[in-house]
This record gives C-alpha cells, structure tokens and sequence, in this order.
C-alpha cells in the first residue's frame, strides 16, 4: 500500500469511529452522526443531514475500491437500507441536489455487485421532474422554489451521465454553461434567481466541482481545462484548495477535489494532480491527534484545533471530515511520483 494510501486508510478508521452509529439504536443499522462528540439528538440521527450520508456513503466507496474488504461491502449494504430507514422509507426528498448526491453514490454501490435499482428508478424520475424550460432549461434547487443553481444541476448532470442519459446531461450542462460560468474569470457562480433573473454570484468551491465533473463525463476538455485553470487561480490559494468553513460548506473543498483527481489523469496539463496531492499534504500535515484517530481542519491550509473542541467549532462536524477523507481517497488514486 502507498503512502497515501495509508493516509486514507487512517483516515477512514478515524471518522468511521467517531461518526458511525446506529439509527434510533436499531440493531443492524447504520449512519454518520453529524457531530462530534455528538449531542443526545446527534447520537440517535435525529439529526442526520441527507446529503452529507450520501457523501459518506460515496467516500465508503472510494476505501471499498481502495481495499476491498466483505466486512465493509456489508457495512455499506447496511448503511444504504439505513439511509432509506431513516428517511422513512423513501429515497427521494424536495432537493434536487441532495437526491442527486445520493444517487451518484447508489450508482457507484450498484458496481459493487448490491442490488440498489430501486433508489436509482426513484432518484432519475424525480431529477427528470425537476427540469422545466423557464430561464432557458436546467432544474430547481429544490421542488416549489423558483431558484436554479450549480449545486443541483452540476451533480444531477453527472448523473444522467452515467446512465447514459448523455442528451440530457448536455442540456444540464449546457445551461450551467450559458448562465452561471462567468466569461471572464471561468468560474462557475451558483446560481440563478428565475423570478427576478438574479444571478447569485457567490463562488464556492462546491460550485467549481460539480461543473467540472459534469464536463468531464461528457468529454467536454477544453472547458474542463479551462475550469481547472480558474480553480488553480481564484480558490486554491498557494495550490491548496480553500476551505469554507463547517455546516455544509465542509463538504464543498472534498468534492472538487474529487473531479480533480478524477481529471488529472486525462490532462497533459499536472494543473488538477497537484491542486489534490499539494491540498493533501496540508490536510494531512495540519490533523491533530485524538483518542479516537485524526481530526482534520476545515480549513486545509491551517491547522486543526487542539481538543477539546469548542461547540461551535466546524471540526466537529461530519461534513469538514468526510471532506478530508474524501481528499485523501482522491490523492490516493493518484500517481504521486513526480511528472518529468
């Protein structure tokens, strides 16, 4: 095993120590506690964030590819029935992003030989529904919203994508094309407000990753380059992606990196390799020591703080470190040997 894949490898003991639980203390159930150390409702899933499990699931399935192992394939087939479990018995919610998020992951569990056709029916349909010709095409944030953003359109495009839907993730993409990347910098905002035309011009890194990772399986290269160009620019200050902050936003820097390292072996360019392996070693470098493995910064290019932790500090959350195992599980299937 590779150094950095020791790195992933630690990191995944780590969160799945602190984070795991069962659901409502069900016997054979299992997701990520959304804090640590959690609160009594953070404990049972009372609290229990879709999104951020579909991430978690995603990243059980980059250290499954990493080192397969039965023990984890059963985990994970525990933990997707847990996730329907605890969303009462369906796969879909009001957010399009969220379901797309989830079915990437499913998508991605399917390859590994369990029987989960069900969420991806359900998760497609629904993502079809979203899309409506108003603002020039792409789908809604969020069902009964008037908002259209990257976030939803960007995953949901990867989506279509992968099964096989190429006309249709074109049209996803082509919109977040023609409305949300700024001419001028390449950089993807997020998104656009219908009703009033508003364009939402923030820029978070969530929003850079998503778009390039829709490009990438459509084989659109040249504006894969070009957004790996402004990443490389704008939000990876001395090439490590930049952090932003806890609560969802802990999540946005791990998922670029994801369609980085995706990208980097396709590129003549090593741009997209060393923004993963520069941003890992940081995260890396920064972790500080816990009883129950490394805890990793929210914000790669500082350190983690000492325990204990203060109750509002963004380490706590699932999000940041899923985020950084992510990360490294990215660097991981890289070839970190310098490029002639």
């Amino acid at each position: 095993m590779t150094a950095l894949a020791d790195r992933a490898a630690i990191a995944e003991r780590a969160i799945r120590d602190r984070h795991l639980r069962r659901v409502w203390g069900l016997p054979g159930t299992v997701l990520g506690s959304s804090g640590w150390p959690p609160s009594a409702g953070q404990r049972v899933h009372w609290h229990w964030n879709y999104w951020w499990q579909a991430h978690l699931l995603d990243t059980l399935v980059d250290a499954q590819l990493r080192d397969p192992s039965p023990d984890r394939l059963k985990l994970i087939d525990r933990f997707v029935r847990s996730v329907r479990l605890r969303n009462f018995g369906k796969w879909i919610n009001d957010y399009y992003d969220d379901i797309a998020w989830l079915g990437l992951a499913l998508q991605r569990v399917g390859h590994l030989g369990l029987d989960v056709r069900g969420g991806l029916e359900a998760i497609s349909s629904r993502l079809r529904e979203g899309w409506t010709d108003d603002a020039g095409g792409g789908i809604w944030w969020r069902a009964g919203d008037d908002f259209k953003n990257a976030p939803a359109n960007g995953p949901a495009a990867i989506f279509h994508a992968r099964e096989g839907a190429t006309q249709h993730a074109h049209g996803l993409t082509d919109w977040m094309t023609e409305r949300l990347v700024d001419p001028d910098s390449g950089l993807v905002w997020d998104g656009l407000r219908v009703g009033s035309g508003e364009l939402v011009k923030h820029v978070f890194t969530y929003c850079q990753g998503v778009y390039l990772g829709a490009c990438l399986e459509l084989s659109e290269m040249d504006r894969v380059g070009r957004t790996i160009a402004a990443v490389a620019e704008h939000v990876a200050p001395n090439g490590v992606i930049r952090g932003q902050e806890g609560g969802d936003g802990g999540l946005f820097a791990g998922i670029l990196a994801r369609y980085l390292a995706l990208a980097a072996p396709l590129l003549p360019s090593g741009v997209a390799r060393d923004l993963v392996i520069r941003s890992a070693d940081a995260c890396w470098s920064g972790a500080t020591e816990t009883p129950h493995g490394l805890l990793f910064s929210a914000d790669w290019a500082t350190p983690a703080p000492s325990l204990p932790l203060a109750g509002d500090a963004p380490e706590r959350d699932l999000s940041v470190q899923v985020s950084a195992w992510m990360l490294l599980e990215a660097a991981a299937t890289l070839d970190h040997r310098p490029r002639n």
